[in-house]
């Protein structure tokens, strides 16, 4: 009986997966995800944290993130969403890092370590306040339709020109550039809502 289940659940897309996550809550389904992925997400972690213990740990977080954001997000294209997910992990991971780090510098140059240390939180509510933002970006971008957040995730997230988001949607340039300014005002009202 397991064996059916597990073969079933294998034969299900990615999609589908998601659908039936969302509908049962079984863990099952994104265990399916996290083995299918488990090695593109470790391999984007790899590209922009150079180090294998690091990536391990945020590919971790990023499927533990998943079990909770799967529920709240309308997710279409599973794969390009979770390659979004994680490399805003690693940017986010990447800025805390960097930020401690630089903070540690000096707080061990000065004498003011206290007054140090507050500006240290200080910072760090900051980045929490760029994850949170990166957060709304996500969520405002999947509430456009399909067109638009297409064409702004080609042009602002994987630098495509105009050119090359017609050539990889099949849009006209007319199109694209459409869909690129309406996706643009949208995800303003968007996260305007979202920040009210």
């Amino acid at each position: 009986m397991f064996f059916r289940k597990r073969k079933h659940i294998k034969s299900l897309s990615d999609e589908d997966l998601v659908t039936q996550y969302k509908e049962s809550h079984d863990p099952v389904f994104v265990g399916e995800l996290f083995e299918r992925y488990t090695h593109m997400v470790f391999l984007v972690c790899m590209k922009y944290l150079k180090d294998e213990v690091e990536s391990e740990d945020i590919s971790m977080q990023i499927f533990e993130k998943l079990i909770k954001d799967l529920k709240k997000y309308e997710v279409r294209k599973f794969k390009y969403w979770l390659h979004t997910v994680t490399k805003n992990q690693c940017l986010i991971h990447l800025e805390k890092k960097k930020r401690l780090r630089s903070k540690a510098d000096e707080f061990r140059e000065t004498e003011q370590g206290l007054v140090e240390s507050e500006r240290e939180l200080s910072l760090l509510d900051e980045v929490d306040s760029r994850e949170e933002q990166l957060t709304h970006l996500e969520e405002a971008l999947q509430l456009l339709n399909e067109e638009q957040r297409l064409c702004l995730e080609l042009f602002y997230l994987q630098q495509k020109s105009y050119q090359e988001v017609s050539e990889l949607t099949g849009y006209d340039m007319k199109q694209v550039k459409s869909y690129i300014q309406n996706g643009k005002r949208n995800l303003k009202i968007h996260l305007s809502k979202m920040s009210a």
